[in-house]
């Protein structure tokens, strides 16, 4: 992992501690962009975009961040040319191997979100895997969005509260937003604060469609493979220099 200078290990001067994020969702969009800029296959994107999202991950936990959720891949990814698909499969159980045991020594704590049920038997293994190795970990959590979308996430919610009525565990007078926030996938999790997209799309494409009700977007032209600690910088500076009413005056 490349290291980054002094001064962005440790929180810039001009953050204040006590007003960052504690949960910052991400996404990862430009990995293609950037491979087609310099005559590379897109695959090539994609590998350089987990070593961005390594940094980004280190960064978050050197400066106190409680929480990273990533969109790795979503349930429309699967449009996308079957080998740029299968490598991607190969690279997440490849990434989860060799990263698992810096995961577990620097006090990660790995969560993967989504639709896990549809993923290769093979990756469905190392992420159980993962999971269960960091379960104790208290650092950050790191929430991987694999298979996920908003919308089919909401769809299990409903089906999951469903069910609960049928069988008389669950009187639809008590539905409130904090029991259908228990059936999503993120149950448990606080609502991101900030929602970063790279490559300057001006779209939330179905990722936390519940949870990001109140969070603070910012979209920046920067392609993801390109998004450093310096990138990260300036964002949070934009989000402190925000003022979050959520609806009030």
């Amino acid at each position: 992992m490349t290291l980054q200078p002094h001064s962005l290990i440790e929180l810039p001067a001009d953050l204040d501690r006590d007003r960052l994020p504690r949960h910052v969702a991400v996404i990862m969009d430009g990995n293609g962009r950037w491979a087609k800029q310099r005559n590379l296959p897109r695959v090539m994107g994609h590998q350089r975009g987990v070593e961005t999202l390594k940094n980004l991950l280190r960064c978050c936990k050197d400066w106190g961040i409680e929480a990273l959720t990533a969109y790795a891949f979503s349930t429309e990814n699967w449009g996308r040319p079957l080998p740029e698909v299968d490598f991607l499969m190969t690279l997440f159980e490849r990434v989860l191997r060799q990263e698992l045991a810096e995961m577990v020594a620097e006090g990660v704590q790995i969560h993967f979100v989504g639709d896990l049920a549809g993923l290769p038997k093979s990756l469905q293994a190392e992420i159980e895997r993962a999971m269960a190795a960091t379960a104790n970990n208290q650092k950050i959590k790191f929430v991987v969005a694999t298979n996920y979308g908003g919308r089919r996430e909401i769809i299990h919610a409903c089906r999951s509260i469903a069910a609960q009525v049928k069988a008389g565990l669950i009187d639809p007078a008590d539905i409130d937003e904090v029991l259908f926030e228990r059936h999503l996938y993120t149950g448990g999790l606080p609502d991101p604060d900030l929602l970063i997209r790279t490559s300057g799309e001006m779209r939330v494409s179905n990722f936390l469609l519940w949870q990001v009700a109140y969070s603070e977007i910012y979209v920046t032209k920067t392609l993801w493979p390109d998004f450093d600690r310096a990138a990260f910088h300036e964002a949070l500076r934009d989000y402190q220099q925000r003022q979050r009413r959520f609806g009030r005056v």
